[in-house]
């Protein structure tokens, strides 16, 4: 027989099933009804009480229903025994949606996608951080007798392309020795290493090369640094208007939190791990303009590296265990086809 902790517990998830599918307040009525718990309505009253009393879930107004509060929701989440595995149609599905992208850029944005159309809620995917990636090759295409293309490409999928104008006209020995002398000093490291070693290369380069060296290292090391504003790609934000009424404080304020490409990678930034999946619940944000919404991350890599992190932005009122599985399940897949690459 069930303790009664155990049975205030399934009223708790009954009422957070309810109120995310139906967005209404739940009444003992609706869950003896709906729900197969095996007691009596005034015994559901009795455990709603408690569950009020620890501030697990809320009236709010005078009516009978019950809604979740952010610790109820909490509580939810973290009795979660298992992250519910997607079905093999939705499995299928989203291999075959990812398996036909044809860059990182292609990967990342069709990520977004078919997050948001799994989950119904805003979807971030954070590039790979590129201190963390490592130069796997990079091409020299001469263009004209005079200007070259440079074609960064990184373990990641990164890849990065970059005019060079030089001084002088170059010939086609000269481009292949200005390209051995490159990646001998950059593939195989890590972007800030190769980045130290092309800032050196000039003063080491041949005499008659050293000044097409110097040009093209100085449009190098701009590749090689960060850029912040392309470090997110994010969609599906029209999916928070479909009811403004999950947001209480102001829907604005959300969706101008999201524009702030800081305050997105602040929610991102406990996505540590590929695979384990982080829940923060409301007020648990610590941005006061996202205390409405909950953030649902995960970290995805390459052999246990995480690269960068991914996730789903919504109301407090979402289905978590579904959500949940989505986000790690296509973190999952972009780690196989970015190790694969």
């Amino acid at each position: 027989m069930a303790t009664a902790e155990e049975r205030r517990f399934e009223v708790l998830r009954a009422i957070v099933a309810d109120y995310v599918s139906t967005h209404e307040p739940v009444g003992s009525k609706a869950i003896v009804d709906r729900h197969n718990l095996g007691v009596s309505s005034a015994t559901v009253r009795n455990d709603m009480a408690a569950l009020e009393e620890d501030g697990l879930i809320t009236q709010p107004h005078t009516s009978a229903g019950r809604v979740p509060t952010d610790k109820g929701y909490r509580l939810f989440v973290d009795r979660l025994s298992e992250v519910k595995p997607l079905s093999r149609a939705e499995r299928r599905a989203i291999r075959s949606f990812l398996d036909g992208a044809l860059d990182l850029d292609d990967v990342l944005r069709r990520s977004v996608r078919l997050l948001a159309q799994l989950t119904r809620q805003v979807a971030v995917v954070q590039y790979p951080t590129l201190t963390r990636s490592t130069v796997r090759h990079l091409e020299v295409v001469p263009i004209t007798s005079a200007r070259l293309m440079l074609v960064l490409i990184t373990d990641t999928g990164r890849v990065d392309q970059r005019m060079v104008d030089l001084a002088d006209v170059i010939g086609e020995d000269d481009v292949g020795r200005l390209r051995t002398i490159l990646n001998s000093a950059m593939v195989g490291q890590r972007l800030p290493e190769a980045s130290a070693k092309v800032a050196e290369l000039p003063e080491q380069a041949p005499a008659e090369l050293r000044d097409s060296v110097l040009r093209v290292c100085g449009v190098l090391i701009e590749s090689l640094v960060e850029h912040p504003e392309e470090r997110l790609v994010l969609g599906g934000t029209a999916n928070l208007t479909r009811n403004i009424t999950d947001f209480p404080g102001s829907l604005r304020q959300v969706l101008e939190a999201l524009e702030e490409q800081v305050v997105v990678l602040k929610l991102l930034a406990t996505a540590r791990d590929s695979g384990t999946v982080t829940v923060r619940i409301g007020g648990e944000n610590e941005a006061r303009e996202m205390r409405d919404t909950s953030v649902i991350s995960v970290g995805y890599g390459v052999h246990d590296m995480v690269l960068g992190g991914m996730g789903v932005v919504g109301p407090t009122r979402m289905d978590y265990a579904g959500t949940m599985a989505a986000v790690r399940a296509v973190a999952t897949y972009v780690g196989e086809i970015l190790a694969g690459r």
